[in-house]
């Protein structure tokens, strides 16, 4: 990774104007509107009383594929989304128009045989007030990357997720075609469609997008424990533990704590634990 190129990169901010069929077509994207959940999930699916979910944040104002540019020569093929965290401030609306800015935050170099963690944040901001309406913060790991440098000061580790008895438990079946929705919001990663690219990368069959995943449990956790009140996620924080795949089934489980939830999502059929360390502040 050429780390001077990036630090002396400057990201182009975006204005994006979105509608409320965006809005739908995320959360349908993530399987809202399945039984049994049909009508608490007419909040995100039906015009009436329309709501966004928080998680849309992840998705609006894709910054493209940057990483791309051969002048930072990173390895994409190595490249795995391991954290995802977004801090709100406001409720995102289910349409408007809003600026986004972009930047590395931080690099923290494992070691040349041990890859480097990448930082990435997005602010997204009204754009007719100039509020701020969220940080979105990536951590992608870098496996091919280390040994280049770091900068910057990563956030504190995510706590782990409580052993004993969940508070709540509930299954979300993916979709088959859950990526091929997915990807219409903005990220058509070919990762996660061409059988090709995906072996090339280690995967016997095409992944589901990680932010997918975070939405499902976004949207599990919104509608069941929340009652569907965006308004009361203050935070949502989580690490991929393992990639899932499109027709599994995500068994969700959830700790409720003072001030929050804590959660994790196992794929069913491996028992392999896709989400770990995931926590939501509550407003």
């Amino acid at each position: 990774m050429n780390l001077d190129a990036l630090l002396a990169h400057k990201f182009e901010a975006k204005t994006v104007t979105y509608d409320e069929r965006d809005t739908m077509l995320y959360a349908l994207s993530l399987g809202a509107g399945s039984s049994p959940h049909e009508e608490v999930d007419l909040n995100f699916v039906y015009e009436k009383n329309l709501l966004a979910l928080p998680t849309i944040s992840a998705a609006l104002a894709h910054p493209g594929a940057w990483m791309t540019d051969p002048k930072f020569d990173i390895n994409l093929v190595k490249l795995l989304h391991v954290e995802q965290r977004t801090r709100f401030y406001q409720a995102i609306a289910p349409s408007g128009t809003i600026k986004a800015e972009y930047r590395v935050s931080a690099i923290v170099d494992k070691g040349a045989a041990k890859g480097a963690l990448m930082y990435f944040d997005k602010d997204l901001y009204n754009a007719i007030n100039n509020e701020l309406l969220c940080t979105v913060k990536s951590c992608y790991l870098l496996r091919d990357d280390g040994g280049c440098g770091e900068f910057g000061t990563p956030p504190a580790p995510l706590a782990p997720t409580p052993s004993g008895t969940p508070d709540y438990v509930d299954e979300h079946k993916i979709d088959d075609r859950a990526a091929l929705f997915y990807r219409l919001n903005g990220d058509r990663n070919p990762l996660h469609i061409d059988p090709a690219i995906a072996q090339k990368a280690g995967f016997a069959k095409p992944i589901i997008h990680g932010l997918c995943v975070y939405g499902i449990c976004g949207l599990t956790l919104t509608r069941q424990i929340l009652n569907a009140d965006v308004s009361r996620m203050a935070s949502l924080a989580l690490r991929f533990s393992a990639p899932a795949y499109p027709g599994e089934t995500l068994i969700i489980e959830a700790w409720q704590l003072e001030g929050g939830i804590t959660f994790r999502a196992t794929a069913k059929e491996r028992n392999q634990v896709v989400i770990n360390n995931g926590f939501i502040d509550l407003n």
